[in-house]
């Protein structure tokens, strides 16, 4: 009996330690730090510069496969994969800068999820089927033609390749566009295998995006996770029915155990239908993986993507953003925050986290229809302790039935949408969230508790407040006009309870202008480019051309920059948030470039060779031309305190070790003007 009880224990404690696909109650946020272009605000050490804003707000960021590219270094979102192991070099940054990001993610308790893309493969050069040999650990790793799906490009692979694949059929669907991996090989079992092992282990990332798994049979999800045991993992099964998406993760089992969660890909069409259009909110009501109390764990539910915004295709959500952003901030799964949304709608967005984190609102959390009309979709979500979330979708007249609004406190309400936190979450609030403002706030204080003029207290430096703290009542305004840590309780019965932090940065803002630059060599040196035209917009608003109609206006500035003639084009930048948007063409607008997005900063392009589809890519070559100012002289002393390097719109570029001097550091950076142990320092 003894030893029945311990085979028994045994096959527990190893079902326990197997991976789980997404880990039950889970009360993270995920943030998808790119979308497609995103070439300048995903960089590596852009995103790391932000590591103390993003992990207030998120759990989880989701980056870009980050392995060098079959395209680079030419623009490349990184889904042309090719180096696995040994060179990670990206259109994002080095090797350097991605294990200086992840670290800091981590010791900030913000993880980092990879792309993994391991559907298809990318060829060396232009050939079909050569790929680079690469060791790792002493081990040497080769993708073979036998390791290639026979039926690779639904047969164009063998009748076009010098060498011809020799693998099973593809046991999902093909793509074609690079190489269909076999995934029935053992050969490339113990590549993936040593591949995810080293994600983990060795960069650091927390957990899998899986791409295109479409691709593939869903057991080979399993077979990986298993090996790897990765807390976190969802794949990209891009299907509207809720039915085929759970199909996919049911077929990640391993002895009865679910290895991988899905983007809810349903929720995601279903707020598109009545997002878009601005009636029948009702079809919220419809099968989801969010909406099913069996799979919420493991529904990563989103507003849009890279693939499905901008792209052209009919998946976008165009109208009532923020109302599709309320309702996955507020239901059961992981919401996952779209980049550009976040900045777009980043202090509303920053509101309703909090909320949904005081609620304690989980993957699991169950949920209760409070409306289901045409006009109106009403859920309230149950959280901990009898705490709650209620968000309307639609028309925002509280429904006739109990809980009622007098039980909740409204955090934010918008175009189609109302967004409540229930009283008894006990907690103080800010109607401002923390974050970097241009010019000092004001910040109204609020108590929401179900003692009915709950007293607040609060402190400006740091400190946890007690009872003797500076008092406030609800609704009462304070102004921060420097940088503050303001941290706010409530105060009932002598005790103080629901304290909250808000950081406010301060840093003025004073307008100025940026020039974007464009060679003029494309034009000069291809035929089907004859003169150039830009299309402006996005940022306050002023930005637009003035000629109304595409292709917009046609450009004639030029000057000569580092021996290169450039066209260029000036905007002025008025608040810190500021940008402009951009497409450059020739003649009547086509050929023409892809979106060049959010720039706020003085820039130099080059059109590409390469397309999006049919559109140019570009590439960002600011850090190659020269400033023109002379280097300056400085001292060769030795870094003893925070000699971080920055450029000057605040982007952390490296981390500078003690011990090193100044000269060793500046030997190490591009030409450019940086911001060095709080100084400026101009390298040539």
């Amino acid at each position: 009996m003894r030893q029945i009880s311990t085979i028994i224990f045994t096959l527990l404690s190893v079902t326990a330690m197997m991976a789980q696909g997404w880990p039950s109650q889970y009360k993270g946020v995920m943030l998808q730090g790119f979308y497609w272009d995103s070439y300048t605000d995903t960089q590596w050490a852009n995103l790391e510069s932000q590591a103390d804003e993003l992990a207030e707000f998120f759990n989880l960021i989701w980056i870009p496969q980050s392995g060098k590219s079959a395209n680079y270094p030419n623009n490349s979102m990184g889904y042309d994969d090719l180096y696995w192991f040994t060179d990670y070099t990206s259109s994002f940054g080095n090797e350097d800068q991605l294990r200086s990001m992840i670290s800091t993610f981590k010791a900030k308790g913000l993880g980092t999820i990879a792309d993994v893309v391991i559907n298809h493969r990318a060829s060396l050069a232009d050939t079909w089927m050569s790929f680079p040999v690469e060791t790792y650990n002493g081990i040497t790793y080769e993708m073979l033609p036998s390791d290639i799906c026979a039926n690779d490009d639904n047969g164009k692979a063998a009748a076009n390749a010098e060498i011809k694949p020799t693998g099973a059929n593809d046991s999902g669907d093909d793509f074609d566009g690079a190489r269909d991996i076999d995934h029935s090989s053992q050969n490339v079992q113990t590549m993936v295998k040593a591949y995810l092992d080293m994600l983990l282990n060795d960069f650091g990332y927390t957990g899998f995006r899986y791409d295109m798994v479409k691709g593939y049979a869903p057991k080979y999800t399993g077979i990986y996770n298993t090996d790897a045991n990765p807390e976190y993992s969802v794949g990209e099964y891009w299907d509207g029915n809720a039915s085929s998406v759970i199909n996919w993760i049911d077929g990640t089992k391993v002895n009865g155990v679910i290895q991988s969660a899905a983007f809810d890909f349903p929720l995601k069409y279903h707020l598109r239908d009545c997002c878009n259009a601005g009636t029948n909110w009702n079809r919220l009501e419809n099968a989801s993986l969010a909406g099913n109390t069996t799979y919420s764990r493991y529904a990563v539910t989103f507003v849009d993507n890279h693939d499905t915004y901008g792209r052209g295709n009919d998946g976008e959500i165009k109208n009532n953003i923020l109302a599709a952003n309320a309702f996955i901030l507020a239901a059961p799964g992981t919401p996952c925050v779209f980049l550009p949304h976040w900045k777009e709608y980043k202090a509303d967005i920053k509101q309703m986290i909090y909320a949904r984190k005081a609620a304690g609102i989980s993957n699991e959390s169950s949920y209760e229809k409070l409306n289901r009309a045409a006009g109106q979709y009403a859920i309230k979500v149950n959280g901990d302790n009898d705490k709650s979330v209620v968000v309307l979708m639609g028309n925002k007249t509280w429904p006739v039935m109990k809980p009622t609004a007098n039980d909740y406190y409204l955090v934010k309400s918008g175009d189609n949408f109302a967004y409540y936190l229930s009283k008894n979450a006990e907690t103080a609030w800010t109607d401002i969230p923390s974050g970097t403002y241009d010019n000092a706030v004001s910040v109204t204080l609020s108590a929401i508790s179900t003692t009915d003029n709950a007293q607040l207290v609060y402190t400006l430096n740091g400190s946890d407040p007690t009872s003797s703290s500076t008092k406030a009542t609800s609704g009462q305004k304070i102004n921060i006009d420097g940088n503050t840590t303001l941290k706010v309780g409530l105060l009932i019965g002598g005790q103080v309870t629901g304290i909250i932090t808000r950081t406010y940065t301060i840093k003025p803002f004073v307008p100025h202008d940026i020039t974007v630059y464009v060679s003029t060599k494309w034009v000069a040196e291809n035929p089907g480019w004859k003169d150039m035209n830009v299309w402006s917009w996005g940022g306050d608003g002023t930005h637009a051309t003035s000629n109304p109609e595409w292709p917009g206006d046609k450009v004639t500035n030029k000057k000569t920059v580092n021996g290169e003639e450039w066209y260029y084009m000036t905007y002025r930048m008025n608040s810190s948030d500021d940008n402009v948007c951009l497409v450059f063409s020739t003649g009547n607008g086509t050929p023409q470039t892809v979106d060049i997005n959010n720039i706020n900063t003085d820039k130099y392009f080059r059109i590409s060779g390469y397309k999006t589809g049919e559109k140019h890519n570009v590439d960002d070559v600011t850090g190659e031309i020269t400033s023109g100012i002379a280097d300056i002289t400085i001292n060769d002393r030795t870094v003893t305190s925070d000699m971080n390097v920055y450029t000057v719109d605040g982007r952390l570029i490296r981390r500078a070790a003690n011990g090193e001097t100044i000269n060793d550091i500046t030997k190490k950076l591009k030409r450019g003007l940086y911001i060095i142990g709080g100084k400026k320092v101009i390298i040539r």
